[in-house]
């Protein structure tokens, strides 16, 4: 299942209008949010890669408009990532997506069912969490 939607989601970005992005640099622009500046560290741990494979990507998303580097103004030497106008929208699209999945998966489910599954995927999430 995991599989199907990376593929669906790489046809679908090739069709749309951010066909200039692999599904790679899609995700880390999800991990650099849209809400809240974040340093590379934080975006690196929460990819679990390591700081300079990061750098790399954000290089690359930089020169795509995607991402921008942003000084902070209490500390010059900190520098945080955001997104750009053409990153928010992408993050919107991406979250639409996520959005609409999670409704499917929810349909004709009533409330007992959808309980069991969110504590499922919390299971799963725990398990995911303590095996990396």
């Amino acid at each position: 299942m995991f599989n199907d939607i990376l593929v669906i989601e790489e046809s679908e970005l090739k069709k749309s209008q951010f066909n200039d992005l692999s599904i790679t640099e899609m995700h880390t622009i999800e991990a650099v949010g849209m809400y809240r500046k974040k340093t590379t560290s934080e975006v690196a741990k929460e990819l679990s890669i390591t700081v300079g494979t990061l750098t790399t990507a954000i290089n690359r998303l930089v020169k795509k408009n995607y991402v921008e580097r942003i000084r902070s103004e209490d500390d010059r030497r900190v520098v945080k990532l955001g997104l750009t106008k053409k990153g928010k929208l992408l993050y919107r699209v991406h979250q639409n997506f996520h959005r609409q999945m999670i409704e499917a998966v929810l349909v004709d489910m009533g409330k007992e069912e959808a309980t069991a599954l969110l504590k499922a995927l919390e299971n799963l999430h725990l398990f995911l969490q303590e095996y990396k």
